[in-house]
This record gives C-alpha cells, sequence and structure tokens, in this order.
C-alpha cells in the first residue's frame, strides 16, 4: 500500500483489508509514522510518539473492529501507563501514569494500535492549539491559521491524512470547533456516554466529555459503539442505547423538522460567510426532503455566557491547587501561560455558592433547550461564528484580555450552550471560505438521541456535501 492510498481510506476500510490479509498492522503503523516524520514537522500535531509501546500493542493486539489500525489520543487527561500527559503545560512535564485511563482500554479493546499523543493547548483551555510548552499547530489546509482547538492537533493530524481518526475531547466545543476548521466529522457525544475515567470520574463538572474527530461518519459511529457506557463508579451515563449505532447509522432518517438558528447563542457577533455556508446547508437538507424553518432558542446569552464560565474557570483552579499540592509548590505566574493563569486568578474570587448557582443555571438552560426538542427533531447552526483564525491570533500570553475573549467568545457561540445541556451535538464539513478554509455545520439532537445525528449526516456525506480531505498547501 502506498501512503497515498493509505490516506484516502477510513479506517474500517483499513480493517478490513487487515482482516483480508492485504496489509498488517505493521506496515499501516509503517505508512502513519513516515507520514508523520513527512508531514507533521510543518503542522506540529504530534507532541509525543509512543513507537515502542505501539509495537507491543500490535504484539498483544486483541481482535476488535479497528484491528491494527493507527491511531492518536489527545494529550489532554487521557492516559496510557508508563507515559506523560503534559495536559499542555509544564507543571504536568514529569507525571507518569501509574495505569491506562478506561478510555484507553476501551480504544485497545478495539483494536486500535495507539502511536502517539497529539497537541494540545495548556490545561485545553483554548479554542486555538498554542502551548508554550508544545509549540503552535498548523492548519493543514493551509499553515498560516490554526487548526482550532483544543483538540487541535487531533483534527490536523487526521486532515493532513497521518491517521483516519484520532481521540478528542470536548468542554466548550473542542471536537466540533477543530473538526470545523479542518474540514472534518466531529461529534461531541450526549453527556456521560463516553468513560472520562478513572482519575476524574466527570470532566469540568460535566462540560467536557470524549469522543474523536473522523474522516467519515460510520468511523465515528462504530467507535462509539465500542468506546460507549457508564463505568464503574461513574456518577451518572447517558441513555442506553437500543442499536449499535453502526447498525443504523446508514438508514435513512425519517423526515425531520430542523430549527435554523442562526444568532449565537452566547451573543457573539456572526460572520456573513459563516451564516450564507449555513444557509446552504439548510437548502441542502431540504432539498433531502427536510422541513426547515428559521427559528431561535429562548436562552440568554448573557446566562450561557456566565455559567459556563464559572464552572470552567472553576474547575481550572481545582487542577491548578491539586498539583500545588502534589508537586509542594506555590504557584506563581511564571508556572502558567497568561490565560490560565488569569482563570486561576478568578477560580479564588468564585464562591461555593456562584458555583451552586451556575450548576442551577445549565440545568435551566438544559430545560430550555429540551423544551426546543419537542417542536423540533434537529438543530441547525454554524458550528463558528467566524472563519478559521490565523496562528497566533488568539493568544493565550496576551494581555489583551477583551481581544482574546471577542474571538474565544466567536468560536465557542454556538457550541459551548451544548456542552452546558449535555445534548449530542456534531460539527459537518459543508463549506469553503472564499480563502479556502473549510467551515462546518452544527446539528444538534435531543438528549441521548446521536442515532438521528449519525443517520443525517450519513445522509448529507453521501449526498456528496461533505469537503475532501485537502492535502498540505503551504
Amino acid at each position: 500500500m502506498t501512503p497515498e492510498e493509505y490516506k484516502e481510506l477510513d479506517a474500517i476500510d483499513l480493517a478490513n483489508l487487515i482482516s483480508k490479509k492485504e496489509v498488517t498492522p505493521d506496515e499501516l503503523l509503517d505508512i502513519a509514522e513516515n507520514l508523520r516524520k513527512s508531514l507533521d514537522p510543518s503542522i506540529n500535531s504530534i507532541v509525543q510518539t509512543l513507537a515502542k509501546e505501539a509495537a507491543q500493542q500490535i504484539i498483544e493486539s486483541k481482535s476488535g473492529p479497528f484491528s491494527g489500525v493507527p491511531f492518536l489520543i489527545k494529550n489532554l487527561n487521557q492516559q496510557i501507563k508508563g507515559t506523560i500527559t503534559t495536559n499542555g503545560s509544564a507543571l504536568y512535564k514529569n507525571e507518569i501514569a501509574e495505569d491506562d485511563t478506561t478510555l484507553v482500554k476501551r480504544y485497545k479493546s478495539s483494536g486500535l494500535i495507539i502511536f502517539g499523543k497529539t497537541n494540545s493547548p495548556e490545561f485545553g483551555l483554548s479554542t486555538t492549539t498554542e502551548p508554550v510548552l508544545h509549540g503552535p499547530t498548523r492548519n493543514p489546509w493551509n499553515t498560516d491559521y490554526s487548526p482550532g482547538g483544543s483538540s487541535g492537533g487531533a483534527a490536523a493530524a487526521v486532515a493532513s491524512g497521518i491517521v483516519p481518526m484520532a481521540n478528542a475531547s470536548d468542554g466548550g466545543g473542542s471536537i466540533r470547533i477543530p473538526a470545523s476548521c479542518c474540514g472534518l466529522f466531529g461529534l461531541k457525544p450526549t453527556r456521560g456516554r463516553v468513560p472520562v475515567g478513572p482519575f476524574a470520574l466527570e470532566g469540568w463538572g460535566g462540560l467536557s466529555t470524549s469522543h474523536a474527530i473522523t474522516r467519515s461518519v460510520r468511523d465515528s459511529a462504530l467507535l462509539l459503539d465500542y468506546t460507549q457506557g457508564p463505568e464503574l463508579g461513574s456518577p451518572y451515563f447517558a441513555p442506553v442505547i437500543n442499536k449499535p449505532y453502526y447498525a443504523t447509522y446508514e438508514i435513512p432518517p425519517k423526515r425531520c423538522r430542523i430549527g435554523l438558528c442562526l444568532d449565537s447563542f452566547n451573543g457573539a457577533r456572526s460572520n456573513q460567510e459563516v451564516t450564507e455556508i449555513c444557509r446552504q446547508t439548510a437548502e441542502l437538507l431540504e432539498g433531502l426532503g427536510h422541513h426547515v424553518e428559521e427559528a431561535q432558542l429562548a436562552v440568554s446569552p448573557e446566562l450561557v455566557r456566565g455559567a459556563h464560565g464559572i464552572l470552567a474557570v472553576s474547575h481550572v483552579g481545582a487542577t491548578v491547587d491539586k498539583m500545588s499540592r502534589k508537586l509542594n509548590i506555590k504557584i506563581e505566574e511564571h508556572h502558567l501561560e497568561r490565560v490560565t493563569w488569569n482563570n486561576y486568578l478568578s477560580a479564588q474570587e468564585i464562591t461555593g455558592a456562584n458555583y451552586a448557582q451556575a450548576v442551577g443555571d445549565i440545568h435551566q438552560l438544559g430545560l430550555k433547550v429540551s423544551a426546543f426538542f419537542e417542536e423540533f427533531d434537529l438543530i441547525l447552526s454554524p458550528t463558528m461564528a467566524c472563519l478559521p483564525p490565523k496562528t497566533g491570533e488568539l493568544d493565550t500570553t496576551s494581555d489583551d484580555t477583551n481581544s482574546y475573549l471577542e474571538l474565544l467568545y466567536q468560536m465557542i457561540g454556538y457550541t459551548s450552550l451544548f456542552n452546558d445541556t449535555g445534548h449530542p451535538a456534531c460539527s459537518l464539513p459543508v463549506g469553503l471560505s472564499q480563502n479556502k478554509l473549510p467551515i462546518g455545520a452544527q446539528l444538534v439532537s435531543a438528549f441521548g438521541n446521536e442515532e438521528l445525528l449519525f443517520q443525517v449526516a450519513r445522509e448529507i456525506e453521501k449526498d456528496g456535501g461533505f469537503l475532501s480531505i485537502e492535502p498540505l498547501k503551504k
């Protein structure tokens, strides 16, 4: 198999070739490694290689749907025994994992061969991927631009063709945003669908969850089949699925009633190119037989911004304090990037009452969104309120807090609400900007109904509505 042939296939295709003995796991790993060496110097998507561990996994590989397929995990929270996960921060540069996380164990059980870890901003706080510790990741479509974040390393590795899919996580849009920036499919599952333990049994108080960024809808569906479900100690979990997603993803969906939401949910201004491509997506869906009408979600932008911020910042503070105790040091400004440091200081001013109120607020937001789904089957919106930013435009070391927050709120303007409410949401690669960068559209469904998202996404993909992977251009 040539690298060009490899880059055209999704994970299921590769697994099928292995099953037919037309290619071996070692050969695929060699191709992935050679692509990393040739492509990654210009994009910086992979910050740690695990060649020895991957070779051992091939020897010990379990029979599964992705047996022998190369895979990458995000360098944030996901741990492999005996390796370091820095979380994009110098505070963690010597943290060696005592065990695999539950999700890593499930990846290995599905047969995936994990050969590296992808770049992430410090603590996953930024919507671009430019940690001081590891340097910026660049967008394979145009390396002057960011692939988004915080799963920017994962998206860049998939968009460049190094792997067909990669682990990602999402606490405010961190799967959907980089999927949009890089022309890929990215699904954020329902809260509690995918395990995040055992070292912490929920992420950011339930805002964050994990899954993957993929080239194809079917890879995402099959991977979720093999990773979903509660783990020991789960404080809550998503509704049990009736049938595997892979068994239902290609079934034509019913005629859906879709609410087109063009105003951002947090009050951020929206770019005209972005909203126009979302309108074109609405027309595509109408052409497929669905009913689409413009609608408004009855949520307060101030509440969306405030509640999410309090919860996320509080957990940043808790994370830093935990490391302070473990390292037996007093955390000072030089230990953290500027934005992380400011979040840490802000966390000191948040009271228990503030946190409790924020939890109550996101529950009320969840109620309003769930009520919307009594009238509509899906929400359609842009994924981001802006075009992919240039590298360095969202500067986590800057003192210009207002400019930073303005761009941040644009990038999460449509996504963060559904981290608050826990509803499943995905970004579809549906268009290109005038400067030839990908633009995504977001679909959101009722709580626990990833099945419908997969079906409608597959319908668009099959109809030719998905972008093709582009080679490195600059």
